[in-house]
């Protein structure tokens, strides 16, 4: 097993490795796969903007990591021929950092903010007036010679991304005119996903490579494609160097520790220490996250939902609980069931 290999990050990655996975990125709706009925109102909503010569609504992308806010924001940005700026809530730390990036959009463009919810509050505010009426204001000088002066801005579309929507203040969430949920791809889109970019990667992948991947990748195609990469490098040293077929498919996922479920070492850890340290549960989001030598943000929004999605664990009033599917995973006896048998027969 490849210990360094985490199936859901993508803050490790080399900078190559970044130019890699963003030219995988697709450039046009025409191009993307998946979230049907997003890309047939984004569509719409594009189209129209357009037509008006006007910027679009301000828009929300929530949903968890990986499935492509920041690929649609850029889409948005090519389809309306406008520019596209990036930039995450972590990173404006103070009103001027905003108004300097505000002050830098032309007509109609684009600017991303990755992480929304993590604005500051005093931040968050100032950008209240710019999403509204395309203004901000300034305070110039200091003490008693203290004054604000306002600054007009260019008509801009505001898009923010978020894997925790329920963190939103209302007030913010309010002024987005557009808000869409992304949902996880299901193995058929996440094969074809995985086929155009082996063919960007100059390498050949036969169907069932293709889906062998897809199984395993979480329903995410950022997950997807970094899989895709790695089994690249197998096929290139174990294979031909150009063709992955399912045998070299298997061996490259084995090797990195995915399961058939497309869980790896981390989430396996988490299942038994629900499992062997609590057993079972119900047991508290802050003391998995301890036990687990992890922040409580990560196992929230970064492990948990898909374990919940595939029935692994679930939530209660009273904590976290592994399934009867989780037991059979790690091949345990689920509590309650030692003895039975021999008490009713």
């Amino acid at each position: 097993m490849q210990e360094d290999f985490d199936i859901r990050s993508a803050n490790s990655a080399t900078t190559q490795e970044k130019e890699i996975e963003k030219a995988l990125r697709p450039l046009s709706f025409d191009d993307f796969s998946g979230q049907e009925k997003v890309i047939e109102n984004l569509r719409i909503f594009v189209a129209a903007a357009r037509m008006r010569g006007e910027a679009l609504d301000h828009t929300l992308f929530h949903g968890p990591p990986g499935l492509g806010k920041t690929t649609l924001s850029n889409i948005i940005a090519n389809e309306l021929g406008v520019g596209f700026k990036v930039t995450s809530g972590p990173v404006l730390d103070k009103p001027g950092d905003l108004a300097g990036l505000l002050t830098s959009l032309d007509k109609n463009d684009v600017l991303f903010i990755d992480e929304i919810h993590r604005l500051s509050p005093v931040v968050e505010e100032y950008l209240y007036s710019a999403m509204e009426d395309y203004r901000i204001d300034i305070m110039i000088d200091k003490g008693p010679a203290a004054r604000s002066i306002q600054i007009d801005l260019n008509p801009f579309t505001l898009i923010g991304a978020t894997t925790r929507s329920g963190l939103l203040t209302a007030p913010l969430r309010a002024r987005f005119g557009i808000n869409m949920h992304l949902e996880y791809y299901d193995t058929e889109v996440l094969a074809g996903i995985i086929a155009r970019s082996a063919g960007i990667l100059n390498m050949t992948i036969g169907e069932e490579a293709a889906i062998e991947i897809a199984l395993r990748s979480r329903g995410t195609p950022r997950v997807a494609n970094a899989l895709l990469r790695r089994v690249r490098d197998f096929a290139m040293v174990k294979g031909d160097g150009r063709r992955i077929d399912i045998g070299i498919a298997k061996h490259a996922l084995e090797a990195l520790g995915v399961d058939q479920y497309g869980l790896d070492e981390v989430d396996n850890k988490l299942l038994t220490t629900i499992i062997d340290k609590f057993n079972g549960g119900p047991v508290g989001l802050t003391t998995i996250a301890t036990a687990l030598g992890e922040d409580a943000g990560t196992v929230e929004d970064v492990l948990e939902p898909y374990l919940i999605k595939e029935g692994f664990i679930k939530r209660t009033p009273r904590g976290r609980e592994a399934t009867p599917l989780a037991y059979k995973h790690l091949d345990r006896t689920p509590k309650g069931v030692d003895g039975l048998q021999g008490t009713l027969f």
